[in-house]
């Protein structure tokens, strides 16, 4: 049961009208922007975040950055986030077999040794203690430029955000997150939890 209900698309026009982002990202406004959006000004600047954290200034594609998002959130247990970044990686072209694979990133032939040291990098950034250490930013610098790495880190860090902005409510997961959480994660256990 969420903490906050969600309010209405219509609640907030500015936000709406910013909220368009997410209908290409996900095919739906996320219940967590409805909810942030009883403060305007934190949707607002919320979606203007999210906008720029994705958008795509180097090599770091739409879909590995929806991965890097979906490895952080798997590492702090959010599952409403994991449920939307699959969703989002899938919707911007990540490989089928990426995306059945996700869980083993670190030895599954999809995928690269930069894709690696991107998601390791994830890994290691949302733990807690925060486990970026030498060798670390040793791998990154073998694939990614300094851009690059802000990029992904941005992706980290607004999850980071997400992760506790949608556990601490408890967001309702919508219909179609779920459906993509099954049919990518359901092989590893994945359940909505506390986001019904």
């Amino acid at each position: 049961m969420a903490l906050v209900t969600p309010l209405s698309s219509e609640h907030d026009l500015e936000t709406k009208e910013l909220a368009e982002f997410f209908n290409e990202t996900l095919g739906f406004c996320p219940n967590s922007v409805l909810t942030m959006q009883r403060r305007p000004a934190i949707s607002k600047a919320f979606i203007n975040l999210n906008k720029a954290v994705m958008a795509n200034e180097g090599r770091v594609t739409s879909a590995l950055k929806r991965m890097i998002a979906w490895v952080s959130s798997n590492a702090t247990g959010c599952r409403y986030c994991q449920a939307h970044a699959i969703r989002a990686a899938e919707r911007y072209g990540a490989e089928q077999e990426q995306l059945d694979n996700i869980w083993e990133y670190k030895t599954h032939k999809a995928f690269s040794d930069a894709e690696r040291a991107a998601l390791d990098f994830s890994l290691a950034a949302s733990m807690v203690p925060n486990a970026v250490d030498a060798s670390i930013k040793e791998e990154l610098y073998k694939y990614w430029n300094e851009g690059e790495i802000v990029e992904m880190l941005g992706v980290i860090s607004l999850f980071g955000y997400l992760n506790r902005w949608n556990d601490s409510m408890g967001t309702t997961l919508e219909e179609d997150a779920i459906e993509s959480g099954n049919k990518y994660l359901g092989k590893h256990g994945f359940n909505v939890g506390k986001h019904q």
